[in-house]
């Protein structure tokens, strides 16, 4: 190797990149601040991985949410460069030099630094319901029913979703009303109500001025969901069916 190569080959193990990261220490801080990291900048490193640096070799204090590393547990979502994403899934490399801020997720209480308050995410997903609702039959179920495919693909879309809230942060109704049931609720609430061995109905949760008649279309929960889960189809459908039911009251789905 030659000198020249040598010197890329040290520069390049050396590049790093700045990490804007949003703080705020209750007792500490009276509103969020923003402190500065830099951090090994390599091609296989996602967000996740510069925020783990910070947190094992510069900042133990560093607080925020992650799991599986793998965009299935939904825990890692943050506010990147602006965007709701999983920080797990999103690289370092596609900020060139950077910088890059992350914030906590909007639209909801800050705890600490990028931990975010999900009591009321999680009121409103048990709120519609999410568990199969058969007649007669008390819970725990214990009875298999058999589907077909196309019975499966009739609700398997909206099955998808990992509870990571980014449709929830990108949605301006939320964030302007609180009590707005929001797209992923909404989106389980579809699912049960598209699945054959459900008995149950959903109506009551849906058919509300806070629920499918609350959003306005803007479409960003579609766009910024990992899992194209298609939220804002989801709630179409609800509308599509209050429609329905206000000219033939006996409609069911």
């Amino acid at each position: 190797m030659t000198d020249t190569e040598e010197s890329v080959r040290q520069a390049a193990a050396t590049r790093t990149i700045r990490l804007e990261v949003a703080r705020y220490r209750p007792g500490q801080d009276s509103e969020p601040v923003f402190q500065d990291y830099d951090v090994p900048l390599t091609a296989d490193w996602a967000v996740l991985d510069g925020l783990n640096y910070v947190k094992d070799r510069l900042d133990g204090s560093l607080s925020f949410r992650w799991s599986c590393r793998m965009g299935v547990c939904g825990s890692c979502g943050m506010t990147v460069n602006g965007e709701p994403r999983l920080t797990c899934g999103t690289f370092l490399t596609e900020y060139g030099d950077g910088p890059i801020r992350i914030e906590p997720l909007k639209g909801f209480p800050v705890i600490r630094d990028l931990v975010v308050d999900i009591d009321d995410f999680l009121a409103k997903l048990s709120s519609v319901r999410p568990w199969l609702i058969r007649e007669g039959e008390e819970l725990p179920l214990t009875t298999e029913y058999a589907q077909t495919p196309e019975q499966l693909d009739a609700y398997k879309q909206y099955s998808m979703c990992i509870n990571c809230m980014l449709c929830y942060s990108a949605c301006p109704v939320y964030v302007l009303n609180p009590d707005f049931l929001g797209p992923a609720a909404i989106a389980l609430a579809q699912r049960y109500n598209l699945d054959s061995r459900d008995m149950g109905d959903r109506f009551d949760v849906l058919n509300l001025e806070e629920a499918v008649w609350g959003c306005t279309f803007v479409g960003e929960c579609t766009r910024v969901c990992p899992k194209h889960v298609d939220p804002a189809e989801a709630i179409q459908r609800g509308k599509l069916t209050a429609a329905l039911r206000s000219v033939l009251p006996w409609s069911k789905r």
